[in-house]
């Protein structure tokens, strides 16, 4: 990407086939996209074995997990495994890690339903990111936290490259405490989206806080965010309502993005009446009616591609360093051409 050009990314979930995915990749790469945040999605589609995919078919753009949840892997298999994605993928032309760990605290009612002890997140979430960025180094580590303990560990890289692992680190963050801790400890949070700028400029206050703890500016942090985004410019009515689905479903199944996004509790109720957990895509289109044009278009990019565009820029006015756009429509061409060599300015 030139310098004046935005940078942008894909965020890529469950919605569509897994080798159409990779075909918009290498387009996206091909297109001067910088990265794809890859979701680790319910117990629909696992992280690290898409990221594998996409770093195997594509050659330049980086690659994150968007977020790997640390409850459900030891902090030395998370280290082990990132290593070997970074042997995998190499580096960036600029010699930068193509591999990105963004992790997470995991969210009800998935947690509880597999039995995961979701207690204490914060302390939960800095342990694991010490213990990590101490695994990187490749040196050996011994650790002793209330989540996380280590006896003399370390990437024992027997025959291959054994130099310190460059991974950025970034934590799926929403509420404020674990906003602020993202600031402080690691390269920064991936915001998360189905949220208003009013909510952005908030977080990245937040951030700027937990940056200041440990001696940091706010430039120095990183501040990529999901940003849903139905774009058509043949159907934008029928673009609003693929985003007004999606709307329904957070708002119907996960507690804290029904906090983040300010929804109204009575507008709230009436869609948990409707989507319950897991919840299919027929529940989603049958609560769409009920969610207000100015909510979802306060929530994410809908309509046609100027209408997504103008709606962008404004996530990036509020701070957010680099958009990580969520195509809902099934042709995810459109966004890619749509953001491709753009500056950002609507």
């Amino acid at each position: 990407m030139s310098e004046q050009n935005q940078r942008m990314a894909l965020y890529l979930q469950d919605k569509h086939d897994i080798r159409y995915e990779l075909e918009i990749a290498r387009y996206a790469e091909e297109q001067g996209f910088s990265e794809i945040w890859q979701a680790d999605t319910r117990l629909a589609r696992d992280c690290v074995v898409m990221m594998s995919a996409l770093l195997t078919a594509t050659s330049r753009i980086r690659i994150g997990s968007g977020v790997l949840p640390i409850y459900t892997r030891n902090p030395a298999v998370i280290a082990a495994t990132f290593s070997t994605m970074w042997e995998l993928g190499g580096l960036t032309p600029e010699g930068e890690s193509r591999v990105m760990l963004g992790l997470g605290a995991w969210w009800e009612p998935i947690a509880g339903r597999v039995g995961a002890d979701r207690r204490k997140p914060l302390t939960a979430m800095r342990e694991n990111i010490e213990a990590i960025e101490a695994l990187f180094t490749m040196e050996e580590v011994s650790y002793e936290g209330e989540f996380v303990q280590l006896d003399r560990v370390r990437l024992d890289v027997a025959y291959g490259d054994t130099s310190p692992r460059d991974i950025p680190i970034y934590i799926g963050a929403t509420g404020p405490k674990m906003l602020e801790l993202s600031g402080e400890i690691c390269d920064g949070p991936v915001l998360n989206y189905v949220v208003s700028t009013d909510y952005i400029r908030d977080a990245v206050e937040r951030t700027a806080a937990g940056a200041a703890r440990a001696g940091k500016t706010l430039a120095q942090v990183d501040r990529p965010e999901l940003l849903a985004c139905a774009l058509s410019d043949d159907v934008p009515d029928e673009a609003v309502l693929v985003g007004k689905s999606l709307v329904a479903y957070y708002l119907g199944t996960e507690p804290h993005i029904v906090k983040a996004s300010g929804a109204d509790p009575e507008l709230v109720a009436r869609v948990q009446e409707v989507v319950g957990w897991p919840a299919t895509e027929d529940d989603y289109r049958k609560a769409a009616p009920l969610i207000p044009d100015d909510l979802v278009r306060k929530l994410m990019a809908v309509g046609t591609a100027a209408e997504c565009r103008e709606k962008v820029a404004e996530y990036i006015d509020a701070g957010v360093t680099c958009p990580v756009l969520y195509p809902l429509m099934d042709d995810i061409k459109p966004v890619v051409d749509a953001f491709a060599h753009w500056d950002g300015r609507g």
